[in-house]
This record gives C-alpha cells, sequence and structure tokens, in this order.
C-alpha cells in the first residue's frame, strides 16, 4: 500500500487539485490509502468537527471515493506544519500532497508559510498541486 497524507483547509478549489494529484498516482484505487486532516486551531472545534463537515473536507473525501481511493480521516489541533508532519511520520505515509495557491510573480518565489514549513522540515517527499482543472 502506498499512503498518502492529504492537509485540507478552506479552498474546495485546493482539494479538489489534491484529490486529482492523488487519483492519478498509479493504480489508486488499487493501492493508496489516503489520510485527509484537517487542523484547527483550537481544541474543541477540532473534537466537535470531522474533516466531512468542512466543504472542502468533503468535496476532496467524496472526490477520492468516486475514485475507489481507501480514505481515512483525522482531525488535529495545533500548528498546522507540526500537526501535517506528526501525522505522516505517524502514518508512515510516502508522500505528503498539499494544496497550493496562485500566488503573484513576486509570491511565487516563496511559497506560504505552512507549505514552505512542511517542505522543509519533513522527510518525506512533498507535492504541491496547481490548481484545479
Amino acid at each position: 500500500m502506498y499512503q498518502v497524507v492529504l492537509p485540507v483547509d478552506a479552498s474546495e478549489e485546493r482539494a479538489s487539485a489534491q484529490a486529482s494529484a492523488t487519483t492519478g498516482l498509479p493504480h489508486a484505487e488499487d493501492s493508496v490509502t489516503a489520510t485527509v486532516l484537517r487542523v484547527f486551531d483550537d481544541e474543541d472545534t477540532a473534537e466537535k468537527t470531522s474533516v466531512e463537515q468542512t466543504p472542502a473536507g468533503k468535496a476532496l473525501v467524496e472526490a477520492l471515493q468516486e475514485s475507489g481511493v481507501t480514505i481515512e480521516t483525522e482531525t488535529r489541533h495545533g500548528d498546522p506544519e507540526v500537526q501535517i508532519i506528526n501525522v505522516a511520520e505517524e502514518r508512515d505515509a510516502d508522500m505528503i500532497i498539499l494544496g497550493g495557491r496562485k500566488r503573484s510573480p513576486l509570491g511565487s518565489l516563496v511559497f506560504g508559510s505552512v507549505s514552505q514549513s512542511v517542505i522543509l522540515d519533513s522527510e518525506r517527499p512533498v507535492a504541491v498541486t496547481g490548481s484545479a482543472q
């Protein structure tokens, strides 16, 4: 099995791009297990809110289900960069797939703070998606 971690935020467009990247992996329906992760700022929200209760999380889970990818979901609270890396390590993930954002030419020189931290601090491969097609 190939394990991927998909941290989802509030953007349904980025979630769609993450779904496309995941389902585009070779034999995704037979060999990929995707952990869809949502990190909240506070513990109370994380305990009371499932991934599927957020619009982007629901869209990502549904897209993966339609493609036959095995899905697990998890919510955490705290620092997103730390939690993304922790979940990837705990799950022994083969890859982290982050949703990318469109940036201005100057902004494209540097990824967003969460993406940049995950790329720099993770010992696992990190893919950053483009916009959804």
